[in-house]
């Protein structure tokens, strides 16, 4: 059987898929990512390769795609990957295209996210921006069917707009980023500061007193069960994603907004607040109707997105890098 792999290299793991020919999932592996070691992050990514198409009976292996973080060249090549400093200046499709005897497509992680947005979740809408909430902030455009990458190789990074010009310093070297405050990293520093202020000693309490421990995973549990606590906590990261998307859909007027990544994970209990806030400014008021929605292929649309975008470039699709 024809196999496409495809793997989002994420801060913390690498998740990877072997997708048929029709975009369905065969199987899925996850291993946690080398961050600092450029030889340990390409040997990682070609276990995780090894991995999946082990667990297809008959695999032929026709390509593989990966989805990096950070700022990529045109040809692939992370440029600054804050979360991720292995990969910078790595040349990742040559290694890997010669261990697996596969072509190998390198694509920004949440461009990856998009064209699989655009593919399965859009029914090909003519513009889609994808973003993706996890460590950071991605981000990926499709505007009239083809992604945005700008004359870089770097368009569609929402994670570094500047929604607070004198806010906290970035792994970016800038102040104030969208994903200080609207990434899972965000949430919990937003969670950190409200326990340290005092008005969260149910969380403090349920990470034994010290405040180090309070992150986004714990505000995410304890509103879903209720905790008005954590709940207030998550208001106010409903209103942060909100700021952003009220700026991407005054810039970009896109039809549709897909949000994927672990943070959307919270389902209802975080999107009914962030659609609440998004009602509050008059850009939605005003008659435009931008809908708002989670990507049906949650943490894995990353991978299945890298896994798409390399069977474009085998086609010559739109899709394919240039």
């Amino acid at each position: 059987m024809e196999v496409t792999v495809g793997l989002d290299v994420g801060g913390t793991k690498i998740l990877a898929v072997a997708v048929d020919p029709d975009g369905d999932v065969l199987a899925s592996g996850r291993s946690p990512t080398p961050t600092t070691d450029p030889v340990a992050l390409l040997a990682a990514l070609g276990d995780a390769i090894d991995e999946v198409v082990t667990r297809v009976p008959d695999a032929h292996l026709a390509a593989v795609g990966v989805g990096l973080p950070g700022f990529l060249t045109p040809d692939g090549v992370p440029q600054q990957a804050p979360n991720l400093p292995a990969s910078i200046g790595l040349d990742v499709r040559g290694p890997l295209s010669e261990r697996s005897g596969a072509p190998v497509v390198v694509d920004n992680d949440a461009n990856c996210a998009a064209w699989a947005s655009f593919a399965i979740d859009t029914a090909r809408a003519a513009s889609v921006v994808a973003i993706t909430f996890g460590t950071g902030i991605g981000g990926g455009i499709v505007l009239d069917g083809r992604l945005l990458r700008g004359a870089n190789g770097f368009a569609g990074e929402p994670g570094h707009m500047i929604v607070e010009a004198d806010g906290p310093l970035c792994v970016c070297g800038q102040r104030g980023c969208w994903e200080m405050y609207a990434s899972g990293s965000g949430l919990g520093r937003l969670a950190r500061a409200a326990t340290e202020a005092g008005r969260a000693p149910s969380l403090l309490a349920a990470v034994g007193g010290d405040v180090a421990l309070v992150d986004g995973v714990i505000v995410g549990r304890q509103a879903t069960d209720g905790n008005l606590e954590a709940t207030a906590i998550l208001d106010d990261y409903a209103g942060w994603i909100a700021v952003g998307l009220v700026n991407l859909i005054n810039l970009l007027d896109p039809g549709i907004i897909v949000l994927g990544g672990g943070v959307v994970a919270l389902g209802d209990v975080l999107m009914d607040r962030v659609r609440g806030a998004l009602d509050s400014y008059p850009t939605m008021i005003a008659g435009r109707s931008t809908p708002v929605r989670l990507s049906s292929l949650g943490p894995s649309a990353g991978a299945v997105g890298a896994a798409l975008l390399a069977a474009e470039t085998l086609t010559g699709g739109q899709g394919a890098r240039r």
